[in-house]
């Protein structure tokens, strides 16, 4: 066999094998962002149960509200709740829900159902009485709980679905190029 031919098949070997694995990373990439949300929407659900135990037992100030809930968490919910008490005390009249589409505006990276709730936390802060205000925690944690539950229905088959068709879809690109 001529040293051409043999040096021509290995590199169609490798670049197979590199769509292969580059394929087989879109599974893998779509698994974490999966998984992600569901840690992500977890964490809000925990920040908002922390935020209505404040607001009951120590009337905490909207700003001060989302400081305590920024250190009770970690990632891009931190970062998000930090800039919202900051945004909530630069303004003579804070609204809510106007500094959390600003916060939310300048945040990368928040999950899209995370996002959603986000949003919807901030139309119900700040506008009612104590009472008010928490049954509204409770009425955006039990959204949130409902979102959770769809995103996480059959989560294992759908993980294992995106992995399985990301590999299978390499191998047949790889298949039809060698």
């Amino acid at each position: 066999m001529d040293k051409g031919k043999v040096k021509c098949m290995t590199i169609r070997i490798l670049g197979a094998i590199f769509i292969i694995l580059g394929c087989g990373s879109i599974g893998a990439i779509l698994t974490l962002r999966h998984r992600t949300e569901e840690r992500t929407l977890r964490q809000l659900i925990t920040m908002i149960d922390t935020m209505e135990c404040e607001l009951q037992y120590h009337l905490t100030s909207l700003p001060e509200l989302c400081r305590h809930a920024a250190d009770n968490c970690n990632g891009v919910l931190k970062a998000i709740f930090n800039d919202l008490a900051t945004e909530l005390d630069k303004q003579v009249n804070p609204n809510a829900s106007i500094c959390m589409k600003a916060v939310l505006s300048r945040t990368q990276e928040v999950p899209k159902l995370t996002y959603v709730a986000l949003e919807f936390l901030g139309k119900s802060l700040g506008i009612f009485d104590m009472n008010g205000q928490v049954k509204e925690l409770i009425a955006v944690r039990n959204e949130c709980k409902r979102i959770l539950d769809v995103h996480t229905t059959n989560q294992h088959t759908h993980l294992r679905c995106y992995q399985t068709l990301s590999l299978c879809a390499g191998a047949a690109i790889a298949i039809l190029l060698v």
